[in-house]
């Protein structure tokens, strides 16, 4: 049964071709001075069906995560296991050497030694030397009362600084409430945030855990968080792509 259900998912996958109708110097110049850029329509709403109708399917995945047994909030969602399914991997595979020269940009902004390589097999295999083995990508899954708090997602010295979540249910539609939030923290500042207005099948992508911002004095770093506020109605699916494997 779950390989019937899986035909579906592999033939809908991204294709690099797909990404490129984007404007990608717009796109990363977003990312570079707000921390988060918006992909219109990034699956079609086939797509979105078929990757939320996967959740019933505990072949797909190596485990469920209940939010409140670990004050991560109300919900759960579940992380896929290997092989991920085709749309997953192609997400990985293809958007992470778009967004590969910014990660780099920011390491050395920052100061930090991390440098990313061109392509996303030889970064699995630096976090698999590490010892992050578990791959991350997930789907979450809220009903009512449901929310996310604000968190960072970090599994181990490896880190991508960029991810990326894909609303997989229509607004006022499958669900009302549960906006999606992203704060940043500046030093000495109160914290900032940002609700991002997405559409079935929309991606956000935006920063793991911090940024470097341009300062009088160089750069600083501005720490990222994000969330999803409370789910009012209805049933709201997100597929997360993190781009780092887990200890």
């Amino acid at each position: 049964m779950p390989l019937q259900l899986a035909m579906p998912v592999d033939n809908v996958a991204p294709t690099a071709s797909a990404l490129a109708r984007y404007d990608w110097p717009s796109l990363l110049q977003q990312l570079d001075s707000r921390g988060f850029a918006v992909l219109p329509g990034l699956l079609d709403h086939f797509s979105c069906d078929a990757m939320t109708m996967l959740y019933q399917h505990e072949a797909a995945f190596r485990s469920r995560v209940i939010m409140a047994r670990h004050g991560f909030g109300q919900g759960e969602y579940q992380y896929f296991s290997y092989p991920l399914p085709a749309i997953v991997q192609q997400l990985r595979h293809h958007l992470y050497p778009l967004l590969q020269p910014l990660a780099n940009q920011w390491a050395l902004r920052l100061g930090q030694p991390s440098r990313f390589p061109p392509e996303h097999p030889q970064f699995i295999t630096q976090c698999h030397q590490a010892g992050q083995s578990r791959p991350t990508p997930l789907l979450l899954r809220y009903g009512p009362g449901d929310y996310n708090c604000l968190h960072q997602d970090l599994y181990g010295e490896q880190i991508f600084p960029l991810q990326l979540a894909v609303l997989l249910s229509a607004p006022e539609v499958d669900f009302q409430g549960g906006e999606f939030v992203l704060t940043e923290q500046r030093p000495r500042m109160q914290s900032r945030v940002q609700v991002v207005a997405l559409n079935k099948g929309d991606g956000v992508m935006f920063a793991v855990s911090s940024r470097p911002v341009a300062g009088s004095r160089g750069n600083y770093r501005a720490a990222m968080r994000h969330g999803v506020s409370e789910v009012t109605a209805g049933n709201r699916y997100t597929l997360g792509i993190i781009f780092h494997d887990a200890q």
